[in-house]
């Protein structure tokens, strides 16, 4: 569904920060993109849908390729919503509601079927009852959720969200999980930028993972987890509970195969331990 072919993009003479980045994601899949701070997440993120435009390179939806005249970045925009890390750098409206408006009302649609998308967009994500508050009053958590209604009550076929869980809470991290699963079950392909290696297991089945630019691996989870040299080169760690078991291991406990990544995969394989010994 979208595809990036050899993107290269400079800040200026000194700093490149896409080095040639190549990648395929399939329609309905939830995929991460693992890197450090600085690794060129963002600056990648920011070409899917034009807001970038590239030194080279192209980027390519449902196998047309995006343009940056006003008409192709209307169409690609319509079909790939991003979610910033910030999400100040998103709301601007005197409003809730008429942020998460703005982008129907570009659409020119009847302005019925504007505010069916905006009361659906803010129940969706858990703020129905704050239409009339204004931004500046709610908390970062709050603001997340509208930044996220903003890009739903586009209606979109991708979304893509940088460092997603950025800000939030526990509980807060929890609802957004569940939020993601959910729109990826009714058919939106998810793209999450994150360096909380714990929450990739949970929200991906397929793993990028940059360093400097450059696109150095891909994979399932537990195939990217399995590989201490490409972790080492990313500067990242297993998941906590990963690294639970690699100690047991080393305490002379049998693993049997692969460490767990998450929290129900250790269950099992802890139960499986104690029955065992």
């Amino acid at each position: 569904m979208l595809e990036v072919k050899n993107l290269k993009y400079s800040y200026n003479n000194d700093y490149q920060a896409l080095k040639g980045v190549s990648l395929k994601i399939e329609r309905g899949e939830m995929v991460a993109l693992l890197g450090k701070n600085g690794a060129g997440k963002s600056t990648l993120f920011l070409h899917l849908n034009g807001i970038y435009e590239p030194d080279e390179g192209q980027v390519f939806i449902d196998g047309e390729e995006l343009k940056y005249d006003k008409k192709s970045l209307l169409k690609f925009r319509q079909k790939v919503g991003i979610v910033f890390q910030n999400p100040d750098d998103q709301i601007f409206a005197p409003t809730v509601e008429e942020d998460v408006a703005f982008g129907p009302l570009n659409l020119k649609l009847p302005m019925e079927e504007v505010q069916n998308r905006v009361e659906e967009a803010l129940e969706r994500v858990g703020m129905s009852g704050y239409e009339k508050t204004a931004p500046h009053h709610l908390s970062g958590g709050q603001k997340k959720r509208v930044a996220i209604a903003g890009i739903l009550a586009m209606k979109p076929e991708i979304m893509v969200l940088d460092e997603p869980t950025a800000g939030l809470d526990p509980q807060g991290v929890t609802n957004l999980s569940a939020l993601l699963k959910e729109l990826n079950e009714e058919g939106i392909t998810i793209i999450i930028s994150t360096h909380e290696v714990d929450l990739v297991p949970d929200y991906a089945n397929r793993t990028f993972v940059m360093v400097d630019g450059e696109l150095i691996a891909e994979g399932t989870p537990k195939e990217i987890f399995s590989q201490p040299n490409i972790l080492e080169q990313a500067n990242l760690k297993v998941p906590i509970v990963t690294e639970l078991f690699q100690q047991l291991e080393k305490d002379g406990f049998d693993m049997e195969g692969d460490y767990p990544l998450t929290i129900d995969e250790a269950r099992y394989k802890f139960l499986k331990l104690i029955n065992k010994n």
